[in-house]
């Protein structure tokens, strides 16, 4: 990943929640440079979601569909 796309990613991580920036940032320390395109395309689009939303997909355990997106929010989960 090319350090422009990992800035923006950084960026896009900044949240109003509290929770998220704790979850998120452990996240890029821990599994980001280890995703596959297609799974690192799944987490810009879950960042792409209102926090409320993502927050609920991430604790609650709330399904979204493809298989990428699912196994970035389960490492999200365990982070």
């Amino acid at each position: 990943m090319r350090s422009e796309e990992f800035g923006l990613i950084r960026w896009n991580c900044r949240r109003g929640m509290l929770e998220l920036d704790i979850v998120l940032a452990r996240f890029l320390e821990r599994e980001l440079a280890r995703l596959t395109p297609r799974e690192a395309e799944a987490f810009n689009g879950l960042l792409a979601y209102p926090d409320h939303d993502l927050w609920g997909m991430i604790q609650d355990g709330e399904a979204c569909g493809d298989a990428e997106t699912e196994r970035v929010l389960q490492l999200l989960r365990r982070s």
